[in-house]
């Protein structure tokens, strides 16, 4: 039999605001790789985790991993479209906006010295470019599958498509880092 604080710890470990906690971190991860764009990134986590909380707070806390990164993922389409109806307009008009920059990230731990620091960084925008290397499908089944740990029917779910299409969109992504990370191994 649990105390009153175990049911009250068990409860918040099961509830909506612990999983928006959990994920925060690697879903502003996974968009700052897909936009290439800090504040576009964390906007985009935001939209998703109001939507979320919005629409989907009532579904069993096991639906809200698939449907956290099917929103988060229609945010970011989102976001690339305005942005291409926005350069459209601002070549049209003569101007030129190059808003492209690379991730931007520090480790969250600075006890570490400058040598490892510095790979870290390196490492991290190697994996940040080779996974923008990938076409988008690749990527975001790679990011789902084995960054955020989804199973296949899950990422399926999120990505809407079927568990084969997940299957050899993951096989593709892993061979293709392979390749353009062997310096890394």
């Amino acid at each position: 039999m649990m105390d009153g604080s175990a049911q009250t710890t068990l409860a918040y470990e099961q509830s909506l605001p612990a999983f928006l906690a959990g994920i925060e971190r690697r879903a502003f991860r996974h968009a700052e790789i897909a936009l290439k764009h800090r504040e576009d990134a964390l906007d985009a986590v935001q939209d998703a985790m109001l939507k979320l909380v919005q629409r989907y707070a009532d579904k069993p806390a096991i639906e809200w991993s698939p449907l956290f990164w099917s929103v988060l993922r229609s945010r970011i389409t989102d976001i690339r479209r305005r942005r291409r109806v926005r350069s459209v307009l601002v070549a049209w008009m003569g101007s030129s906006h190059d808003d492209d920059e690379g991730p931007v990230w520090e480790p969250a731990d600075p006890a570490p010295g400058p040598a490892r620091i510095h790979s870290d960084r390196e490492s991290y925008r190697a994996l940040s470019t080779a996974l923008h290397a990938l076409p988008r499908r690749q990527r975001e089944a790679y990011q789902l599958r084995v960054l955020e740990g989804l199973d296949v029917a899950d990422t399926a779910r999120a990505m809407g498509c079927s568990e084969g299409s997940v299957k050899t969109h993951t096989s593709r992504a892993m061979e293709a880092l392979r390749r353009q990370l062997e310096d890394w191994r």
